[in-house]
């Protein structure tokens, strides 16, 4: 029997997909102008987290890293039925690459509690480096199933599938561990009636709501803010440029062989002396 769980799911709001959001200066997303959503892998992530606590009990925490508005994201993860949310917010943390990001959520992580699973999405739309859930787990000195496509708990220990190049891999893991999960693991369900009467009331009442979405700074959670940010961050933006029409065709080849194929190819693209 697996015991009653602490889950974490790790959440963050991006810019719509669809919306013009533009740049600014220093070559970040101007975030103000652009419209505002879950990031879509983190939506499997609150599936797998919600799957769980149905499944085998537990209580489901939400955490954020964002602007004031970030709220939003952690007020749907409560309509799906997340029962608590952290929301770190402090201006400090602006420019954060995935090191500096890293650092501040371990911190955050540490100030919500003890846990026993933590998910995360594979990536973000508006950074695709799947790199912060391994750098989060490298913190926490926790073992970590990336790729995850499906898994199940077995007497305190998890047993995952996860995707690798050619076919899948079934792994072993204890608890406490860190996941990062698949968008092949199952769509995220509707918001049910009782979490979106919910999130109506705690809207009615701010002090409720601070009580079940608590938003704090670098100095509540102890973090070094040299360490965050743009101090703390090695990694950043040289230089950004709008790409025009790129124009050109789609040509098909086909061949009896990889190698009809490639002589193909060249002989169109002129590269035959390369060869």
């Amino acid at each position: 029997m697996v015991k009653s769980l602490n889950i974490f799911v790790l959440v963050k709001q991006v810019p719509d997909q669809g919306s013009k959001a533009g740049l600014n200066p220093d070559g970040t997303i101007d975030r103000a102008k652009a419209k505002r959503m879950l990031n879509p892998f983190d939506r499997y992530a609150l599936q797998a987290a919600l799957h769980t606590k149905k499944q085998y009990g537990g209580k489901v925490t939400a955490i954020s890293m964002g602007p004031p508005l970030a709220i939003e994201v952690l007020l749907e993860t409560i309509e799906h039925g997340a029962d608590r949310g952290f929301l770190l917010s402090d201006r400090r943390l602006a420019a954060s690459d995935t090191l500096a990001t890293a650092y501040a959520l371990y911190k955050t992580v540490l100030y919500a509690g003890q846990f026993d699973l933590i998910f995360c999405g594979l990536q973000t739309t508006d950074g695709d480096t799947a790199q912060v859930g391994p750098q989060l787990a490298e913190r926490l000195q926790l073992p970590q199933v990336t790729y995850c496509e499906d898994f199940s708990l077995e007497n305190d220990k998890i047993l995952a599938k996860r995707i690798i190049e050619g076919g899948y891999q079934k792994v072993v893991s204890s608890l406490p561990s860190l996941i990062t999960v698949a968008n092949s693991y199952h769509p995220l369900e509707y918001k049910s009636f009782k979490g979106a009467w919910r999130v109506q009331q705690l809207q009615r009442n701010p002090e409720n709501l601070q009580k079940i979405i608590q938003t704090i700074d670098l100095d509540i959670i102890g973090a070094d803010p040299d360490r965050c940010g743009l101090k703390g961050s090695p990694t950043i933006v040289a230089a950004t440029e709008k790409v025009g029409d790129l124009g050109g065709n789609c040509h098909m080849h086909e061949g009896k062989s990889p190698y009809d194929l490639v002589q193909d190819v060249l002989a169109c693209t002129n590269l035959q002396e390369l060869v």
